[in-house]
């Protein structure tokens, strides 16, 4: 299992603990990386791939597969996204005299919106895929209706993953 993410939100509560601003931006920036990275890579990459797979190499990998992100995906979006909100506050972004809280708020909605279609659209169609590949006679059909459905939004998640890096390299350059 990625028991290895775990890490992450080590590095953030004892950034907090001990008032470590380097600590508390490599747990929010390496969260994020992973975050942004794994999206990318599954809606850009390996969704080309699953679809040209056949049906019981694609049972193969998604048994494989959704386990893996059940752990993984969650703590890298809950620590990016609390681990940003700390370190905004602490650099002083949420001021409202602060020319940089509109950046902010706005980091804020799209990563509000990635992890609701994440946690409430990706993981329990992952999850109602990988419980159905699990019977002796999975509904085909169900399983495709939930494929089409993830591989729609998987372009909304890259649009908005490319658009949050644009808005952290504006707040990283200040």
């Amino acid at each position: 299992m990625t028991w290895w993410v775990l890490v992450l939100p080590v590095a953030f509560v004892v950034s907090l603990g001990i008032r470590s601003l380097y600590l508390l931006d490599y747990a929010h920036v390496l969260s994020g990386a992973l975050w942004t990275g794994a999206d990318l890579f599954l809606g850009f990459v390996f969704g080309p791939i699953m679809r040209r797979l056949t049906p019981d190499q694609r049972k193969g990998v998604i048994s494989y597969l959704v386990p893996r992100t059940l752990l993984y995906m969650p703590v890298v979006a809950f620590t990016t996204g609390t681990a940003g909100w700390y370190l905004a506050t602490q650099q002083g972004f949420l001021a409202t005299a602060s020319p940089m809280r509109p950046w902010v708020l706005g980091a804020l909605a799209i990563t509000t919106i990635l992890a609701l279609i994440g946690l409430g659209v990706f993981l329990p169609n992952n999850l109602r895929i990988w419980f159905e590949l699990r019977k002796d006679l999975p509904d085909i059909e169900r399983i495709t209706r939930l494929n089409r459905q993830n591989l729609r939004l998987a372009g909304v998640q890259g649009i908005l993953q490319v658009t949050i890096i644009l808005v952290m390299a504006h707040l990283a350059l200040g």
